[in-house]
């Protein structure tokens, strides 16, 4: 025998009544963005586009898909507070999906039991919760039975919540979908204005989070069916700033909202190093401080420079984007030194031993000496050696006159 599980969910209806609007706020909602997702749907709106009614006792079928594996688990909650546990089940305890892969509670064939829709009328939930690892539902529900240990959508919502505490904040995810347990409207003998408008919401980019009234209610691109009045309409995105809008909904008619989202300016940080410390910094010709420095700057492109006594200047173009942070280690350079050497006679001239040149003239120039001291050796012919220690400063050009005697 096929065994029936009534499925549940919120908002009275009555035959007086206009429609519903559609009320899609989360029973429980990551706090961090997750690259695992849940979608669950009814068979009357795989789209989820509207708020699909169905009659008391009418068969439902519900359908769920993750882009990742993951472990599923669906609950029912009806307009009463009541809930129960659809997945898993005591004929369906397999509730591991990959990913990818779309399962529908019943199957369409081989079945051992069928989902029905029970009373009163109002405005039910279908709430599904993916998680990377299997979740402990002891305390909340009976699988057997399908029964959950209490009532209510805010009570369901801190026991799962306490639930999935354990597990990382990217582990898990949740989605919802909404049906109406009640009778069509009737049309009227006469014509009436529309009871609802259609609220339309698209973003560049694509994909930003809508708030209306304060509730989440979806993702971009997206459409609403909502009662008529002026309501507050948020976007969000990550990296952007936030979109707002108050805009009117009017019987029958569709209002758009085409939102340009625009980026969010973070400020970068330059980190600047050198060796050794202690150099000057300079930024667009501004004296910023002294290195090791890190400079909070908006993003743009800056010229820097490193001055230090001793050293060689240093000087490039740094870009910093958004949000940014840009190292900049640099290796000073000693200045060099030169020495302008004399002599009296042509001679061969030696710097600490070793040969560098012979004087052309009485004169011989040596460029690109390293600072510090050093020995001067002047050799000629039928002369004497002539000697003389010196001290090459950096950036300094030095001069050391020799007068050599002839030897006897």
């Amino acid at each position: 025998m096929m065994r029936k599980f009534p499925v549940l969910g919120l908002m009275l209806l009555g035959p007086a009544l206009a429609a519903p609007v559609l009320s899609p706020q989360q029973i429980i909602v990551n706090p961090v963005p997750t690259d695992l997702q849940v979608r669950v749907w009814v068979d009357k709106d795989p789209a989820k586009t509207g708020n699909p009614v169905y009659q008391i006792g009418e068969r439902i079928r519900v359908s769920v898909q993750v882009n990742q594996d993951a472990y599923v688990y669906i609950f029912s909650i009806r307009s009463t507070g009541e809930i129960s546990l659809i997945l898993p089940n005591a004929f369906d305890g397999n509730n591991y999906l990959r990913a990818g892969e779309t399962r529908v509670f019943p199957p369409a064939s081989g079945a051992r039991y069928a989902l029905e829709v029970a009373g009163p009328e109002g405005q039910d939930r279908v709430l599904a919760i993916a998680s990377r690892q299997p979740l402990s539902l002891a305390q909340i529900a009976d699988i057997q039975s399908g029964r959950v240990n209490l009532q209510g959508a805010d009570n369901l919502a801190r026991a799962l919540s306490i639930v999935v505490t354990p597990l990382p904040e990217r582990d898990w995810v949740s989605d919802i979908a909404f049906f109406i347990v009640g009778r069509p409207a009737v049309t009227p003998v006469q014509p009436v204005q529309p009871a609802t408008g259609t609220l339309s919401v698209n973003s560049n980019p694509q994909g930003a989070q809508v708030l209306v009234e304060g509730r989440v209610v979806g993702t971009t691109p997206l459409s609403l069916v909502l009662r008529p009045g002026r309501v507050e309409v948020e976007l969000r995105l990550a990296g952007y700033q936030i979109f707002r809008s108050a805009v009117q909904i009017r019987p029958g008619e569709t209002t758009a909202i085409n939102a340009n989202l625009v980026p969010v300016v973070q400020n970068g940080v330059l980190q600047v190093s050198s060796t050794p410390q202690g150099a000057q910094v300079l930024l667009n010709g501004r004296v910023v401080g002294n290195s090791p420095l890190n400079l909070t700057v908006a993003p743009g492109s800056y010229e820097l420079e490193l001055r230090l006594a001793g050293y060689q200047s240093f000087r490039t173009t740094v870009a910093v984007g958004s949000g940014q942070t840009v190292p900049v280690n640099v290796s000073l350079l000693p200045l060099r030194g030169s020495l302008e050497v004399f002599t009296n006679v042509e001679a061969r001239i030696f710097l600490d031993g070793r040969e560098v040149g012979q004087t052309q003239g009485g004169f011989l120039r040596i460029e690109g000496l390293d600072p510090g001291s050093l020995q001067v050796v002047a050799l000629a012919p039928g002369y004497r050696v002539e000697a003389r220690d010196v001290r090459v400063e950096p950036g300094r050009s030095q001069q050391v006159r020799l007068s050599l005697n002839r030897a006897r």
